[in-house]
């Protein structure tokens, strides 16, 4: 297996809306995404991007990607999030994720950023093992509160 960890392009938008699909039924919110893809290549490629993201890739098909944006700390000052890191299901176990996950703290480091931060469902033991094998600091404590607004057209 020879995958290749390589940055996204906007040609890789309908692909990776696919993966975020994928880890949506995984997480069980199969409805919650109703980014279009219009919207979400803007976001990523347009005048001013606010994600970018990194792919494996094998034989020019994407199985995985990892998607992050700068986040502000009043505390600590920019840090990389890390949005979503998803490898397709019959992928997995073969290391990609490392892969990714490896890809994605050396940008950090490459940008001088001192921290990667992300959220991590309770219950999802194999992504908590995981970063348990980076000796990463899960914190229970706090709790995620979000507000939809409504866009008007």
């Amino acid at each position: 297996m020879s995958i290749v960890i390589r940055a996204a392009t906007a040609a890789d938008c309908p692909r990776l809306l696919e993966l975020i699909q994928e880890l949506a039924h995984y997480e069980r919110a199969p409805n919650e995404v109703t980014v279009s893809l219009e919207h979400f290549t803007e976001s990523g490629f347009g005048s001013s991007p606010v994600w970018w993201a990194f792919v494996a890739e094998e034989e020019q098909v994407v199985h995985g990607f990892a998607l992050y944006y700068i986040r502000y700390s009043t505390w600590k000052g920019q840090c990389l999030y890390l949005e979503d890191l998803l490898i397709t299901e019959n992928m997995r176990g073969k290391g990609i994720g490392a892969q990714l996950f490896e890809r994605i703290l050396e940008e950090a480091k490459e940008r001088k950023l001192a921290r990667v931060v992300w959220q991590v469902l309770e219950w999802n033991e194999p992504a908590i093992h995981f970063y348990k094998k980076y000796n990463a600091s899960l914190d229970p404590e706090w709790v995620n509160g979000a507000i939809e607004i409504p866009v008007v057209s």
